[in-house]
């Protein structure tokens, strides 16, 4: 993860747009030198969110730096725009030549701290193929992290909604929140409903406890235990990344 710090706007914001790009820049490389597969950056600092469309100058402010780490880093590229601004990711992605988008709630309702988030499969699809941009893949969480269900459905209807009916080209578990972990026995329920879409865990991986989850999903998005302190809102350790993909390529 690349863990946007607060962007101009933002209630947060330091004041210094090259302060955000450099640490962006330095994460990018601590991840990329420690041996990572790919990055994604997010606007992780701009709370509260908006639940809905960002306004013009969050897009503008995330495309510019996503070129920069675009340009300077050859691993895939995805791209997420807190909470479920789809659309905006996507033009993002399409325009700097990013791989993959995460949509936190493309089909169905949840209830959030933004209040009640619908998904969007309806409108991104159809941008996506306006765009000609079908290589950007989409990353679709399943009972996304910070909500609940408006109403309860057997996981394995909801993961083939999103495949079948949402296009999702690869599914996202996560625990309750950031940094928490993920239920085991929900990750082998998602992927056993999933046949060959991928499935990724998309929080509470740790050093410790990856080796556990290598043989019940396909990848991990990992943030937090990659940072000083395993705490989101710190830089990139590289040693912490080394160390962690020491322990996925002595599990493989």
């Amino acid at each position: 993860m690349l863990h946007l710090p607060a962007l101009p706007g933002s209630p947060r914001y330091g004041g210094s747009r090259s302060d955000i790009l450099k640490r962006v820049l330095r994460d990018a490389e601590a991840l990329a030198n420690g041996g990572v597969s790919g990055l994604m950056m997010e606007n992780f600092g701009d709370v509260p969110f908006y639940p809905a469309r960002v306004p013009a100058f969050v897009a503008a402010e995330m495309a510019v730096l996503a070129a920069e780490v675009r340009r300077q880093f050859k691993l895939p590229l995805g791209i997420n725009v807190l909470r479920n601004d789809g659309l905006t990711a996507l033009a993002v992605a399409a325009t700097v030549g990013a791989d993959f988008i995460r949509v936190n709630v493309l089909c169905g309702a949840r209830v959030t701290d933004q209040g009640i988030i619908q998904g969007i499969a309806h409108d991104l699809l159809r941008e996506r193929a306006m765009l000609d941009a079908r290589n950007v893949k989409i990353f679709a969480d399943v009972d996304v992290k910070h909500s609940a269900p408006l109403a309860q459905r057997p996981i394995a209807d909801e993961v083939e909604d999103m495949i079948q009916r949402g296009l999702a080209g690869a599914l996202v578990v996560s625990g309750a929140g950031t940094g928490k972990a993920t239920d085991p026995a929900k990750v082998k329920a998602v992927k056993s409903a999933a046949g060959k879409t991928p499935v990724f865990i998309g929080s509470g991986i740790t050093e410790r406890t990856i080796v556990d989850y290598l043989s019940i999903a396909d990848g991990f998005i990992i943030g937090s235990a990659f940072k000083a302190g395993g705490s989101a809102d710190n830089a990139v350790d590289s040693k912490r990344v080394k160390s962690l993909m020491r322990q996925v390529a002595a599990g493989n």
